[in-house]
């Protein structure tokens, strides 16, 4: 059997809209065996139990059946466990997770099986995006840490990543709010066909403020340079209290603070003392009438990871031939 581990992202982090992401210390781990017999069988535990076990909708099972049909292999049955920590709908990256989670896993599992290498990283990378439709979730839980995506249209997604300074952790606190619908494509409807050159410029400043400021570990900018003016203000109107809880984060000592993906979910990031963060943050959405609830997590370095065996999921087997 397979295991692998996939960490929850965040994308955007305020001024990097479709551009920037992260990786975060909440994983989704995954099991996949072949069993033998002619069937499909999906059992899933936490999140999405009960509502993911069909094939037609399950992501790790579409994303993995793609990898079969690249490498030309036919699974003699197939089980597929997943255990998800990753909260659903709450711009935490949890169908990027799946969709990630799915292409290495299959991807190891046909490694394994025949012996061949199998697809390389920035292959399963451009197969996961072609999936989702854009980069900045599945990158980081690909490869971990802060990255910096671009879509080129010859070469395809094209990404650069850097480690978390080591002190940085995030606060997320989700609401106890839906967004109706398909989530990512309602908050993407919101947005203007066209924003002002001053906005443009502003996000355009502060985007390349933010990664340089984390490369170098100026934690001091974050706050200025994860501002935005993109997307944020018109998505305010489908997270009640976002500016209050971005207002309340600041004054709790946030070093920076943003819409997670498209929300509703919201992301600071502290160096410490994050739990009086996680306080303010979630009484301002009480305020605003929404119970809401907090994770407190540390920043991830490793992104997708092959693990061993049971116990042991802390081993990133990159150096194995299925990476390439």
């Amino acid at each position: 059997m397979v295991r692998v581990s996939v960490p929850a992202t965040s994308a955007n982090l305020g001024s990097g809209f479709d551009t920037l992401g992260v990786a975060l210390e909440l994983r989704n781990v995954i099991e996949m065996d072949e069993t033998g017999v002619d069937d499909v069988v999906i059992e899933v535990e936490g999140a999405g139990a009960g509502a993911l076990e069909k094939p037609d909708q399950n992501l790790v099972f579409q994303a993995a059946r793609r990898v079969f049909e690249r490498l030309g292999y036919e699974p003699n049955g197939l089980l597929i466990r997943e255990q998800v920590a990753i909260p659903v709908a709450r711009g935490m990256g949890s169908s990027a997770a799946a969709i990630v989670g799915g292409l290495v896993a299959a991807n190891a599992l046909v490694a394994q099986r025949t012996g061949q290498p199998g697809l390389s990283r920035e292959e399963l990378l451009r197969m996961a995006v072609a999936i989702e439709g854009h980069p900045d979730n599945v990158t980081p839980a690909l490869v971990g840490g802060f990255t910096v995506c671009c879509m080129d249209p010859e070469r395809g997604p094209l990404y650069l990543r850097f480690d978390p300074p080591r002190l940085l952790r995030a606060v997320v606190v989700m609401p106890e709010v839906q967004i109706k619908g398909k989530k990512t494509e309602q908050s993407r409807g919101v947005l203007p066909a066209e924003v002002p050159m001053r906005d443009a410029v502003y996000n355009l400043n502060r985007a390349a403020l933010l990664v340089a400021a984390l490369a170098q570990r100026r934690t001091d900018l974050l706050d200025v340079a994860m501002q935005d003016r993109l997307h944020q203000p018109y998505r305010a109107a489908l997270v009640p209290g976002m500016r209050s809880v971005f207002e309340a984060a600041r004054a709790a000592g946030a070093l920076g603070v943003a819409l997670s993906g498209a929300g509703p979910s919201v992301i600071a990031f502290v160096a410490e003392s994050a739990e009086p963060v996680a306080l303010a943050m979630e009484a301002a959405f009480q305020w605003a009438g929404s119970d809401a609830r907090s994770l407190i997590v540390d920043l991830a370095r490793d992104g997708a990871r092959v693990l061993s065996g049971p116990g042991r999921e802390h081993e990133l087997l990159d150096r194995a031939p299925y990476w390439g």
